[in-house]
């Protein structure tokens, strides 16, 4: 979790909470409020607290599932169903950042690294008919999300990569100029990370329009602001902008006269 700390006061962005010096001791150390007060005083003999031990957690190696011999379903799903531009589609393909995997035949998203390595991969299933599934494949570092570098210092950032994709079908006029990322949920580290790696001074948060999609956009907005950079909140119509696509496209058939 991500934890600011402001003089006596502390929040955690992602479960929304805070408190002062001694909430924060009961919180992250598992004690009462009498032995917090205690820790924080130092004890009348003086005795330090014991370091907190972070919990082990066994790293994954990350592999990125074999590639299939075509993209047959990936390009119908993204294109018929998701209403993609299919120019789009193949400019990321081409790129090696979205295919489609053997075994299962999901969309494959993938988050190349700073030096030029996948470090992250997003599975989304191609299946149209009952729940979609979508999961990270195992060992990802999150930082890494799925992303594609500009060159005129402005990002734009998205919950999920066919938003990000849809954005650019919604807008496409010199879309390889700007960079992008999918944080693959509401993150601020994929987004700090392409600061990190870019010379970026416009920051575009295109989260989705429901409540924690807009929560997440102006907490994000606000660590921004602290540090200096432009940022700008745009929001879709719709949900989303897949959502918003879908919408255009639909209207589009229907004005041309023409059957889906």
């Amino acid at each position: 979790h991500s934890v600011t700390i402001r003089g006596n006061e502390w929040y955690d962005h992602a479960e929304e909470k805070g408190g002062t010096a001694i909430s924060f001791v009961q919180r992250y150390y598992g004690i009462g409020y009498a032995d917090a007060v205690s820790t924080l005083l130092g004890d009348e003999l003086g005795v330090a607290y014991p370091t907190h031990l972070e919990k082990q957690v066994e790293v994954k190696s990350f592999a990125l599932p074999p590639a299939s011999k075509n993209m047959h379903r990936v390009f119908a799903y993204l294109c018929k169903t998701r209403s993609i531009d299919r120019d789009v589609v193949s400019a990321f393909a081409k790129a090696h950042l979205v295919y489609e995997d053997a075994e299962y035949h999901n969309a494959v998203f993938v988050g190349i690294g700073g030096d030029g390595t996948p470090r992250h991969a997003h599975k989304r299933s191609t299946n149209s008919d009952g729940k979609s599934f979508r999961q990270n494949v195992e060992g990802s570092d999150p930082k890494h999300s799925f992303n594609y570098t500009g060159t005129d210092g402005s990002i734009y950032v998205f919950e999920a990569p066919i938003d990000l994709l849809s954005y650019i079908s919604l807008y496409p006029s010199g879309w390889q100029a700007h960079s992008y990322v999918a944080c693959c949920g509401t993150s601020i580290q994929p987004v700090l990370e392409q600061l990190r790696r870019q010379d970026i001074d416009s920051v575009y948060l295109c989260l989705d329009n429901d409540s924690a999609g807009q929560k997440a956009a102006q907490r994000i907005e606000a660590e921004l602001s602290e540090r200096g950079i432009y940022v700008e909140i745009v929001v879709p119509t719709l949900k989303d902008w897949n959502d918003d696509l879908r919408r255009e496209a639909q209207e589009w058939t229907q004005t041309s006269g023409l059957s889906l």
